[in-house]
């Protein structure tokens, strides 16, 4: 699937913003089982935004030492 670079770009954030939100909710809502629901997306959520911004983070910064590298030989 080819999203475009705007998109993909916010998507680490907008995972997290999500998760954030229904942490949230979940923290107000007094109905049942329903916050332990949204407690749960929403620490997926937030956890999936942590993981692919540190995946990118990463694969950058290996990738700018590889380039760096590879003009040396």
């Amino acid at each position: 699937m080819w999203l475009a670079r705007p998109i993909y770009e916010l998507l680490p954030y907008l995972y997290m913003l999500v998760g954030i939100v229904l942490l949230g909710v979940a923290w107000s809502a007094r109905l049942g089982t329903l916050p332990g629901l949204l407690m749960f997306a929403g620490a997926i959520s937030l956890l999936a935004g942590i993981v692919l911004w540190l995946r990118r983070r990463d694969f950058r910064s290996r990738q700018a030492e590889y380039d760096e590298k590879s003009l040396d030989l």
